[in-house]
């Protein structure tokens, strides 16, 4: 299938990182740990731009961006330098921003995602090193504030800049793209994106293959296709109306769900760039072989292996790497003799949509600790709406709960019954429970083979419609009397069990 884009829409993101996994800003000593700091206090000359103040370029910076470059299969470049990108605005003290014009550090990169048509490349244009300006708060919404307050607490710190070609085609493909370069950033252990203002967004988009309109500063991958369905149809609207586009800035109103002009659209002229005369270019090219030695094994890569080395689908390997985290616990489990297949499944479908519907985020990995079962690997999850809320879950635990389903001591709904009782557990309180002993508590037991063929002859006997309506071909009434099965054992029966002994029973 060939995706034929009749819209002509062509979208273009530029995605602002932040390289919070360094200790120090950009060009100061500054800690970069600011987000729970009281305003402006994490500042100094230089990251305020007091007269005198002079630069010094944070060398972690650099490998990371170079990393990220080697990542996205892109050039980096043999000499680069910074620039000086001039416009007044309160947060930048300087009244300029550092950054980087003609001569970026990485080009001509690459990702692979899943497009309307299959696997789709999006060209990399380029990714940059620039400092982060300050934090506006407004008074109000931004449209009709009231007055704004400035916060220099995130001014210098490290960003990188990374600038796609418009080959996304559809606001779906946009979020998906967005997924997997933070999936990637992840894997490279360079940034935090669940820390405030850890990715920024700006889209540029056009439908008909006409003027280009960007949408500045969006704040989640959600949020970026709300935006771009809106403006797709805005702009849609503005041409069958007899209307022209025009090059425009327009800001996202989360809360409405539009898109609000801003002002004309700025060109590089408008910035009047020119070399930063405070740091000198560099040639970078040397430490390449070593940083490449450090890249670890990325998203497609490791998505590609498990497919090759457990035998699993497509799909399941898609899920268990999305998050690094996630591809790791699944590892600890398949090392303690556990059949990989069925280990991907209670993972990916039971474990990671427990977390889903508890709306927690995978947030980090303990340091693994000797216990009875060996080594075991703790994920953790933090709620989105309190963080102070966490949710965890150990490796030994999914060992032994898929090891007893598989021996048939317990059913599926036992299992995902443990699941959701460990998770919901205390994170102090679950460290040394045993599996059996949490069986026995709860009388996760499956029924006997004789509880479960009388309650198989009850069935029968008591539901004559049911029975009659699957002898006449309706095969849902089947279902009905496995129901019925599940409840007269309380849940204690195997649903497929008891799904045999009924056919077996009516059809002989």
């Amino acid at each position: 299938m060939v995706y034929e884009n009749p819209d002509g829409v062509r979208i273009g993101l530029e995605i602002h990182v932040q390289l919070n996994k360094l200790k120090t800003k950009m060009f100061c000593g500054c800690s970069s740990d600011y987000h729970d700091a009281a305003p402006n206090t994490h500042t100094c000359p230089i990251c305020l731009g007091l007269p005198g103040a002079l630069p010094v370029l944070n060398k972690k910076a650099v490998e990371a961006a170079i990393k990220i470059g080697l990542a996205l299969e892109g050039e980096i470049a043999e000499e680069t330098q910074f620039h000086r990108k001039n416009y007044f605005y309160p947060d930048l003290p300087k009244g300029f921003q550092i950054t980087q014009y003609d001569f970026p550090i990485v080009s001509n990169g690459k990702v692979v995602i899943e497009g309307e048509d299959g696997e789709h490349v999006v060209g990399i244009t380029r990714a940059h090193m620039e400092e982060d300006p300050g934090k506006l708060a407004h008074i109000g919404s931004i449209e009709k504030s009231k007055g704004v307050l400035i916060d220099y607490n995130r001014s210098g710190m490290p960003l990188i800049e990374t600038v796609t070609e418009p080959d996304m085609r559809s606001p779906k493909e946009a979020r998906r793209f967005l997924d997997k370069f933070r999936n990637i950033l992840e894997y490279l252990d360079v940034f935090d994106g669940n820390l405030e203002g850890a990715m920024r967004v700006d889209a540029n988009v056009s439908v008909h293959w006409g003027t280009r309109v960007e949408v500045k500063n969006i704040s989640s991958h959600k949020g970026v296709e709300r935006a771009l369905l809106y403006e797709i149809m805005r702009q849609k609207n503005v041409i069958r109306r007899g209307g022209e586009v025009i090059q425009e800035t327009r800001h996202f109103d989360e809360g409405r769900g539009v898109t609000l002009s801003m002002r004309t659209k700025e060109e590089a002229e408008d910035y009047r760039y020119f070399r930063e005369p405070d740091l000198m270019p560099m040639r970078v090219t040397d430490w390449i072989p070593a940083i490449k030695e450090t890249l670890p094994e990325l998203p497609d890569a490791k998505r590609a292996r498990f497919m090759e080395q457990y035998e699993i689908t497509d799909m399941h390997a898609r899920a268990l790497t999305s998050s690094i985290l996630l591809a790791d616990f699944y590892e600890a489990v398949c090392e303690n003799n556990v059949d990989p297949k069925m280990a991907a499944s209670w993972i990916a479908d039971v474990l990671l949509g427990e977390f889903n519907y508890r709306d927690v985020y995978l947030a980090r990995k303990d340091a693994p600790a000797a216990v009875v079962h060996g080594l075991d690997f703790v994920i953790i999850g933090v709620s989105r709406k309190d963080p102070a809320i966490t949710k965890s879950f150990y490796s030994s635990h999914m060992v032994r709960i898929i090891k007893k389903f598989s021996n048939g001591e317990i059913n599926d709904r036992m299992a995902v019954e443990l699941i959701r009782y460990l998770l919901d557990l205390d994170p102090e309180d679950k460290r040394d429970i045993d599996i059996d002993e949490l069986i026995e508590e709860k009388g996760l037991f499956k029924a006997e083979d004789d509880l479960v063929t009388k309650a198989v002859a009850e069935a029968i006997a008591e539901n004559e419609a049911a029975v009659q309506d699957y002898l006449g071909g309706t095969e849902k009434s089947l279902n009905f009397l496995v129901g019925q099965v599940m409840k007269k054992t309380k849940g204690t029966a195997d649903a497929k069990t008891a799904r045999e002994l009924i056919v077996k029973e009516l059809k002989g």
